[in-house]
């Protein structure tokens, strides 16, 4: 079973604010990258039609602490892991690692909990259970991964 994932990315200058550091709104973006290629990774999308009902992963929670800058033409390692795994929410955290510094340094950590979700006749979202073969293929990271 996976408990983890790791993308690669180099800063786009876009993703720059005028001081020339990555603005703090990227790294949610990254987050994203990341869960995005672990369901790729299981041979799913975020985007679960093919369930019936279909179901969805809206955020209920997101967070990041930055502790170095990054910027522009820096190569970043986003690495997620499952911190917590429940019926119907999966919980992550994020280890973001600046790879071309002279030593490879901790620059931001963040976490992200998603809600399984189906849409009720009135259109409104309902928690639901993660539908067992995905949920299957997913477990928690080991706790010293986790640290």
């Amino acid at each position: 079973m996976a408990y983890e994932f790791k993308a690669i990315r180099r800063v786009e200058f876009s993703e720059t604010d005028m001081a020339g550091i990555v603005h703090y709104s990227n790294f949610f973006r990254y987050m994203e990258i990341a869960e995005h290629g672990f369901f790729r990774e299981l041979g799913y999308s975020v985007v679960m039609n093919h369930f019936e009902p279909p179901v969805g992963w809206p955020r209920v929670h997101a967070e990041c602490e930055y502790r170095q800058p990054l910027r522009f033409e820096d190569e970043v390692e986003i690495h997620m892991l499952v911190s917590e795994k429940k019926s119907k929410s999966l919980s992550y955290i994020f280890k973001f690692r600046k790879l071309n510094a002279t030593i490879p340094m901790d620059i931001a950590r963040g976490s992200l909990t998603v809600v399984c979700v189906v849409k009720q006749a009135d259109g409104r979202m309902a928690a639901a259970h993660i539908p067992k073969a995905f949920a299957d293929k997913i477990d928690v990271a080991p706790a010293e991964l986790l640290t």
